[in-house]
């Protein structure tokens, strides 16, 4: 990759005078222009504030002002994250029309370090699916085959930077939701440790679950992105006070007395045998450079899609109450009691999924059903964090699939339990509070195979270390966008 088309190249460039962040936000707008009427990445694109912004950062440069970490990086937000002034739908009807009050600390923090932000992108509505295809307004395509999902719910901002429409891009993962689509769009994408980067401003889904994660070309640019977002919010109280580490400096340390697991539960058939090759010849090449590899076993795997599946709906049960018309969402008029417009403006402001994750939770929390399903669940992910715990007393990282097949077609996966299956060998990191990054490890018929890497929590140091290693020893291609790639989805707005 050119140095000017990275994170990191182009905020070199721009902090050095050797580029324009002007120039750079011009050559990535017009490829907007060219590419997501197609791709459907963004949901709004702010060009005017976007300008604004470059130009200042010129400026200022040229009137010999040092720039931040990320000067000049043009970069898309999940529609799930507040920008203060810009509309957060969370890809649903009910919050059409609704502008943020204020900045999450993640824009905070990246503002500070002289990001240019250039618009919002396309989820799964709230933040519920694995495809992108849950949106309200219209399903995102892959840019690497337009016929295909891009994963979710974070697809937006993963097709995003695979078609080079952005250098990086920000998402959330409750249950893969950056690591799942990154996998399916050949970029890196991390999944932090639980309470490393603040959840303050990112509409909440499951809270025990929600991290909000980088989507980038390279992982250096995903360990720039991290060091920018990550660290301590007093404002957010499940915020860790820990110091980053410097993850810049893990990036050349390589993998030579790395101790390396292959969960056996992740290898027993649950991937598609050219996508398990794959990752295995990505965790061969890093044994060639010094690294152990031994079979490892986490057997309380096999619980973790029915405790994701409790403690995800129940949590967005109590979360998405707060949608009732009246204190936030679309105000529906029409019921003969207050009771009546609530179910007005939930009944045709949420969409299928959302309606269904939230039956799901309401009665699992109901009377007379707490322990035997919310409860047995919490359980059953302390289990799973026990694993976690025991193995990585015996290695370093843990390498997977990050997704058993590669990018499915549209409509393919309509039967929810076979989208929720598209997510099991990233749930459990959600579950047990861990980190893992995904990063490609190779094509299969033309498509993407992600390799994830897990690690204990607040070791991301040891995940970019792997990734990198990984990156350097199999060099993955940057999608050159084809003319005539493809079709289209053959979907309508909804």
């Amino acid at each position: 990759m050119s140095p000017d088309l990275s994170a990191s190249g182009i905020a070199a460039g721009v902090g050095a005078g050797r580029l324009s962040a002007a120039e750079v936000l011009e050559t990535r707008l017009a490829r907007i222009r060219e590419l997501d009427p197609r791709i459907r990445a963004f949901l709004k694109v702010h060009e005017d504030s976007a300008r604004c912004r470059a130009r200042a950062l010129d400026e200022r440069r040229a009137a010999g002002g040092r720039l931040g970490r990320l000067a000049g990086v043009p970069i898309a937000l999940k529609d799930n994250i507040h920008a203060r002034g810009w509309e957060t739908t969370c890809g649903s009807k009910i919050l059409q029309g609704f502008r943020a009050p204020f900045d999450s600390e993640v824009v905070e923090r990246l503002m500070r370090e002289d990001a240019v932000l250039v618009g919002k992108t396309n989820l799964d509505e709230f933040a519920m699916g694995s495809s992108t295809e849950n949106s309200a307004f219209f399903p995102t395509a892959n840019p690497w085959d337009l016929d295909r999902v891009p994963g979710g719910s974070s697809g937006g901002s993963a097709a995003a930077v695979a078609s080079g429409m952005v250098p990086a891009a920000l998402g959330s993962d409750t249950g893969g939701s950056v690591r799942q689509p990154a996998g399916f769009c050949g970029v890196v994408g991390v999944k932090p440790t639980y309470g490393l980067v603040s959840r303050r401003g990112l509409v909440a889904f499951a809270s025990s679950l929600d991290q909000i994660g980088p989507l980038t070309a390279t992982v250096e640019d995903a360990a720039l992105m991290l060091s920018v977002a990550g660290g301590h919010d007093p404002k957010d109280s499940t915020s860790s006070p820990r110091p980053l580490p410097d993850y810049a400096g893990s990036l050349s340390g390589g993998v030579r007395g790395l101790r390396i697991g292959l969960p056996r539960e992740y290898f027993t058939g649950g991937a598609h045998p050219e996508t398990e090759k794959l990752v295995r010849e990505g965790v061969a090449s890093l044994e060639r450079l010094g690294a152990s590899v031994v079979e490892v076993s986490l057997p309380h795997t096999k619980h973790a899609i029915s405790a994701y599946y409790v403690i995800a709906p129940c949590e967005a049960s109590s979360n998405l109450a707060r949608f009732d018309g009246v204190r936030y969402g679309v105000r529906a008029r029409g019921g003969l009691s207050l009771e009546e417009d609530y179910a007005v403006a939930r009944g045709s402001g949420f969409g299928p999924e959302v309606k269904r994750r939230v039956m799901l939770g309401t009665y699992a929390l109901s009377a007379g059903y707490y322990d035997a399903y919310y409860g047995r669940a919490q359980k059953a992910r302390a289990l799973i964090r026990r694993d976690f715990e025991d193995v990585f007393g015996k290695v370093d990282v843990l390498a997977t699939p990050t997704s058993p097949a590669t990018a499915f077609r549209f409509n393919e996966k309509a039967e929810p339990m076979a989208m929720y299956l598209a997510d099991i060998f990233t749930i459990t990191a959600n579950l047990a509070g861990i980190p893992g990054i995904s990063v490609p490890c190779g094509l299969t018929q033309g498509l993407p195979v992600g390799l994830q890497f897990l690690a204990d929590s607040f070791r991301e140091d040891l995940l970019f270390r792997s990734a990198a290693a990984l990156e350097r020893e199999r060099p993955f291609p940057v999608f050159p966008f084809a003319e005539g790639a493809g079709q289209g989805p053959r979907h309508e707005p909804a």
